[in-house]
């Protein structure tokens, strides 16, 4: 097993900015996910609040597509993270756990969420899939609705996901991911981009999003 100092090496730096500790969750270990939780609690965890007090890295938490690993990460002493990166669960279409259960947490114990995957697998600006699978016909309806009222008052589809997902005071980034150059560029004018309070009132008319997500002002 390699040593910390091996491990710098390789990457040739001296200390780390964040570490996520991946995918210690149901949907990627099934019913064993607590023993693996458990495991990387009693092991990683204790390893990276050491090197987060020794300087080595500013900070480290989870990267998880599941609510629940956060939810027990935070209830518990020991470790204490400085965040977690959250795939998938705070988007346009996927929120409301999140918002009811997580982000009161988060910010209760002056934590951040870093959101990965707003576009959610790339279902709402036009990609075949929902949670790496083909969009179902009752998604595929949300997305439609979305999309009608972002055409209405001409607000891009990229712009709506982007900017709701870091509306949430809890929320410290979002990684919307990029398969080509050109789509920094596009995703870096979504974050620029004016959208009308308009929008966002026809969205919560049509109960498109929770009541109390926070809304960009």
């Amino acid at each position: 097993m390699r040593s910390i100092e091996d491990s710098l090496a390789r990457l040739q730096t001296d200390r780390l900015d964040i570490v996520w500790v991946h995918d210690v969750a149901q949907d990627f270990w099934g019913d064993d996910w607590i023993s693996v939780f458990d495991q990387a609690r009693k092991g990683a965890f204790v390893t990276l609040d050491r090197l987060r007090d020794e300087g080595v890295i500013k900070a480290w938490g989870l990267g998880v597509n599941r609510v629940e690993a956060v939810e027990l990460l935070l209830s518990l002493d020991g470790p204490r993270p400085d965040g977690s990166l959250l795939a998938g669960r705070y988007t346009l279409l996927d929120h409301s756990r999140a918002l009811e259960r997580l982000m009161p947490e988060v910010s209760a114990q002056g934590l951040g969420i870093v959101v990965g995957g707003p576009y959610s697998s790339g279902a709402l600006v036009g990609g075949p899939n929902f949670e790496y699978a083909p969009i179902t016909p009752p998604m595929q309806a949300r997305i439609d609705a979305i999309r009608a009222i972002a055409e209405a008052h001409g607000v891009s589809m990229k712009a709506a996901g982007l900017q709701f997902s870091l509306a949430n005071p809890a929320v410290s980034a979002v990684i919307p991911g990029a398969s080509r150059p050109s789509r920094i560029a596009e995703d870096t004018a979504a974050l620029r981009e004016t959208i009308p309070a308009a929008f966002w009132a026809d969205l919560r008319a049509a109960e498109l999003v929770h009541t109390k997500a926070p809304l960009p002002a």
